[in-house]
């Protein structure tokens, strides 16, 4: 076991920064965040891996255009990360390539799905990485609990909060920056996503729904807030078919926030959960 675990701290000492993508509500465009960002380091020249602890609805696979391939395990029975092409700059993770089907349901009990988070973040052969970005599924239940503790040791630099500008959104969302604050996780920020319309046509956004709540909200509780993705088809598009849209779309600011945080990345100042995460459960 002791062994297992230097392994473990070995391979998780090769990851440079680690950034957890967070949301209290489901729907809200977490893994289109964690995607597009993890793209956009990578367009920067960063050796980037994507872990997608999403266990009952994994999209990434998807989304990367990597849903038809398989993980193995190499010579020292670690997973070997799916790479999106032979550079192996680009990794992903995800419950995704250990189902049957892309139908395949996920019904799992508590015990085995910490099991097998604890497996994804310790007994995964990543390699140097400049960054790991950990896309999660909605709230703050065992998958955080989980992934929290099993990162605590590691130094993780914080999470990206996302929202939608919605007074429904920021509500569940609320919840998720007090778990972050009760656990002593950093928050680099929020990003309020789809926020306003991108017309296809002209490029004009229109406000169709609502703006703004994303950021008073990280106003209200003095939390950086990195800005707004506009609802933009091509974004969808691109996902849909399992393309970069940032590649494609070059001259496009919908996501210049994205761009912006990642040229910009703050200075992490690195959590110490170890003393926090036994508050975890109380």
């Amino acid at each position: 076991k002791t062994t297992m675990s230097n392994d473990a701290t070995s391979r998780l000492a090769q990851i440079k920064h680690k950034i957890l993508v967070l949301s209290g509500k489901g729907g809200v465009g977490k893994s289109t965040v964690s995607s597009q960002l993890a793209l956009i380091l990578h367009s920067l020249g960063k050796k980037v891996g994507i872990l997608d602890v999403d266990l009952c609805g994994p999209s990434i696979p998807h989304i990367l255009g990597l849903g038809d391939k398989s993980v193995f395990s190499g010579s020292e029975g670690k997973w070997i990360p799916v790479y999106t092409d032979d550079t192996k700059t680009l990794g992903v993770m995800s419950i995704g390539f250990l189902l049957d089907s892309k139908d395949s349901a996920v019904v799992w009990r508590g015990p085995r799905k910490t099991a097998i988070i604890k497996q994804f973040v310790e007994d995964v052969a990543w390699g140097e990485l400049d960054y790991l970005v950990i896309d999660t599924p909605p709230g703050t239940s065992d998958e955080h609990i989980t992934v929290c503790e099993s990162l605590a040791k590691y130094n993780p630099d914080g999470a990206v909060i996302v929202t939608t500008p919605q007074n429904v959104s920021i509500a569940d969302v609320r919840k998720e920056i007090t778990f972050c604050k009760k656990i002593g996780l950093p928050i680099l920020g929020v990003v309020e996503n789809m926020s306003g319309f991108v017309c296809p046509h002209c490029a004009e956004c229109t406000n169709i729904f609502s703006t703004g709540g994303g950021e008073a909200m990280a106003k209200e509780l003095d939390i950086p807030f990195i800005g707004r993705i506009p609802i933009d088809p091509l974004i969808g598009s691109a996902c849909e078919a399992g393309k970069s849209f940032i590649e494609a779309n070059k001259a496009s600011s919908s996501l210049d926030a994205l761009r912006n945080f990642a040229a910009n990345y703050p200075q992490p100042s690195h959590a110490t959960l170890e003393s926090s995460t036994d508050k975890m459960s109380e």
